[in-house]
């Protein structure tokens, strides 16, 4: 039986790339999207595979009738995948409260109910897959992007915990980290509106400038990433968290390597402050 997909921010980057592999697959895809005339092709080239949904994540009172209707339509949601998201990029002194929340909602909040509404439907049948599409900047953060990488530390703690809740239940869920791909993240919806303020010149001026001039030369190719996650999905035994693309690799194993030595430097002290027995 193939599989019913539903897609957000299918419209383009990663979103696009995961439809197109499904499809491909021979599977049912419910692409949603703010806009959804960018899908009009695949809707013309595979009209019994391919619905357009118009849905903004954010609007979270109309995310369970979304996902109701593509359920009753359809008969069943095998894959959700929460994929919509844009960049942000800025030091944190200068990011307003309404900007945090903004990308709060589309990268946390959104995907959160979505993950919600879905739940009870795989429940029923005892199985499907919900794949969040975090970052390796869902691992670790660096200069000029501290509010892009807090919305996806949430969305994995937050999935973390939800994959061991549901895996007696047959729900599998499945992290996905990537590194720079040419999905269109570097262009100029990410970079910040305003001046670097000089403080941040030296820390935070270099990743302002140099994001729009890397659009289009990333390393990562999104087809091949939407093969991956298509069979990291098929896979038995999926990860919990699977990272794509050599520098996403790359910098998560040194963050990892880094955070063991530190710990090891810093245990006696951290172990000397239980209640002596």
């Amino acid at each position: 039986m193939n599989r019913v997909w539903l897609v957000t921010g299918a419209s383009s980057g990663f979103g696009r790339a995961i439809t197109e592999a499904a499809v491909a697959a021979g599977d049912v895809v419910v692409a949603a999207a703010r806009r959804t005339a960018p899908l009009d092709d695949l809707v013309a080239a595979h009209p019994d595979q391919v619905e357009t949904l118009a849905l903004d994540v954010t609007a979270i009172d109309d995310v369970q009738a979304a996902v109701d209707g593509v359920a009753a339509r359809h008969g069943r949601i095998d894959v959700l995948v929460n994929n919509a998201g844009r960049g942000m990029v800025g030091a944190v002194e200068e990011a307003t409260d309404a900007e945090l929340r903004d990308l709060m909602d589309l990268h946390f909040f959104g995907p959160a109910a979505l993950t919600r509404a879905v739940l009870p439907h795989m429940r029923r049948r005892s199985s499907g897959t919900i794949v969040q599409l975090t970052s390796m900047g869902g691992r670790f953060a660096f200069a000029g992007v501290g509010a892009y990488c807090a919305t996806k530390f949430a969305l994995e703690g937050l999935s973390e915990a939800l994959a061991a809740e549901v895996a007696p239940l047959g729900i599998k869920v499945l992290i996905v980290e990537p590194g720079a791909f040419r999905t269109g993240f570097a262009g100029t919806e990410a970079v910040a509106p305003a001046p670097v303020m000089d403080a941040y010149q030296d820390t935070v001026g270099p990743v302002v400038s140099g994001l729009p001039g890397g659009s289009g030369q990333e390393p990562g190719d999104p087809a091949k990433a939407a093969a991956a996650i298509l069979t990291a999905v098929d896979a038995d035994e999926p990860p919990l968290r699977l990272p794509l693309g050599n520098d996403a690799v790359d910098a998560i194993t040194a963050q990892l390597d880094g955070t063991r030595a530190e710990l090891a430097t810093w245990e006696k002290l951290a172990r000397s402050t239980d209640f002596d027995a």
